[in-house]
C-alpha cells in the first residue's frame, strides 16, 4: 500500500480508521523502494471529526489531493510511500501552535522507526502552515541524516525557532525549502500577534529563514517563476493578493514539490540557490501589484472586496489587545 494514514493522539501514534497497529504497518516497509514522504496539514483540521478530517479533504485520493499530486495512489505500481500525518489542529491559534511544537517528538519517533525499518529509503517531510512547527520541532529529536528534505508551505513558525532547529545535529544535515508568498502577509501578521514569539521582534518564516541549508522560495516573485519555468516546472502566477493556501493549490506547485522530494538529485539545493532571487520582496508588496480580478480569498470558497477588507483586517490584527497577548505568553 503506497499510502499510510497515521494520527498523533494522546495515546501516541495510531493508524487512522483501522485496527492495524503502526508497528505492523511500518514494519511492512522494510522491503519497499522509493522515498518516504510524510505530509503534515495545518490549522483547523481534526482527524476525529468527519467535517474537518484531513484524510477526507487534502489527504484523500482524488486528483486534487496531496497524495495523488505527489505521486501516491491506491495502485501498487506507484513508487515510494506516502504518510498522511493527522493531528488535532483546532482551538485557539496559540494553543494549536503549542500542541504542534510538542508533536515534533511524535514525528521524530515516526521518522526514527522508519529509518530503523527501512534504512535504505530516504525520508522527507512536506508541511503546511502550523504543520511546519511540527516538522521543525522534530529536528531537535533526530539524528544527523534522519531526514533528507523538508518543504515548508507558508509556515506558521518563527524564524528564530527555525534557525535554532537547523543548528541542531539533525538540522545541519537536512535541506529545507521555505516556500513563501506575499499572499500570506496578513496571515503572518496575525500569527505574530496571536502567538508568543521566542524572541523580541521575531518574525514569521514567511520573511525568510537565514541558514546555510535553507532556501527561501517566494512563489509570487516573477523571477522565481521564470527560473522554475526554465527548469520545466511552470507554476501559475498568483491571482489574489491574500491567500493562505496558494502554495499547494496553485497549478504547477505540487509537481515542483514532487520533483524536489522524489528526485532531489535533479534539483540540487546549491543549484537552486544560484538561480533563485537572493532576497524576498518586502511585506505588503503584493498590495502594489495589479490583479486580474479585484477579489480576496480567505478560504477555498470565500471572496470579498479587496481594499476595504484588507484595511479592516490589518487594523483589527494590529489593534489586538495587550491583555490577550499576555494570556498567550502565560500559556507557554
Amino acid at each position: 500500500m503506497p499510502l499510510l494514514r497515521i494520527n498523533a493522539t494522546s495515546d501516541g501514534l495510531q493508524m487512522h480508521g483501522t485496527s492495524t497497529t503502526t508497528d505492523s504497518a511500518l514494519g511492512d516497509q522494510q522491503g519497499g523502494a522509493g522515498p518516504i514522504i510524510i505530509m503534515i496539514h495545518g490549522y483547523k483540521y481534526d482527524p476525529n471529526d468527519p467535517t474537518h478530517c484531513p484524510h477526507k479533504k487534502i489527504f484523500n485520493c482524488d486528483t486534487t489531493s496531496w497524495p495523488e499530486r505527489l505521486g501516491f495512489s491506491n495502485t501498487p505500481s506507484q513508487v515510494g510511500l506516502g504518510i498522511a500525518f493527522g493531528w488535532y489542529a483546532r482551538g485557539a491559534l496559540w494553543q494549536a501552535h503549542r500542541r504542534a511544537a510538542k508533536l515534533g517528538r511524535e514525528l521524530a519517533s515516526l521518522v526514527t522507526r522508519l529509518r530503523k525499518n527501512a534504512p535504505h529509503r530516504p525520508v522527507h517531510v512536506i508541511a503546511h502552515s502550523l504543520g511546519s512547527e511540527i516538522a521543525l520541532s522534530a529536528l531537535g529529536h533526530l539524528r544527523p541524516h534522519d531526514l533528507g528534505r523538508i518543504v515548508l508551505l507558508t509556515g506558521a513558525s518563527f524564524a528564530s525557532k527555525a534557525q535554532d532547529m537547523l543548528r541542531a545535529p539533525a538540522g545541519t544535515t537536512t535541506e529545507v525549502f521555505n516556500v513563501t508568498s506575499r499572499e500570506n502577509d496578513l496571515f503572518d501578521l496575525a500569527f505574530e500577534h496571536m502567538v508568543a514569539a521566542p524572541e523580541l521582534r521575531d518574525r514569521a518564516i514567511g520573511q525568510g529563514i537565514d541558514a546555510p541549508n535553507a532556501i527561501n522560495l517566494q512563489l509570487d516573485c516573477d523571477a522565481t517563476l521564470r527560473a522554475l519555468a526554465q527548469l520545466g516546472l511552470p507554476v501559475a502566477p498568483p491571482a489574489r493578493r491574500v491567500c493562505h493556501w496558494s502554495t499547494y493549490t496553485r497549478p504547477g506547485v505540487m509537481a515542483l514539490y514532487a520533483r524536489l522530494l522524489r528526485d532531489p538529485e535533479s534539483l540540487p539545493q546549491a543549484y537552486l540557490a544560484d538561480i533563485l532571487p537572493g532576497h524576498a520582496a518586502p511585506r505588503w508588496s503584493r498590495f502594489k501589484v495589479p490583479l486580474p480580478r479585484p477579489t480576496y480569498s480567505l478560504g477555498p470558497a470565500i471572496t470579498l472586496p479587496v481594499t476595504p477588507l484588507a484595511l479592516k483586517l490589518k487594523n483589527r490584527i494590529m489593534t489586538a489587545t495587550s491583555a490577550q497577548r499576555k494570556d498567550n505568553e502565560h500559556a507557554y
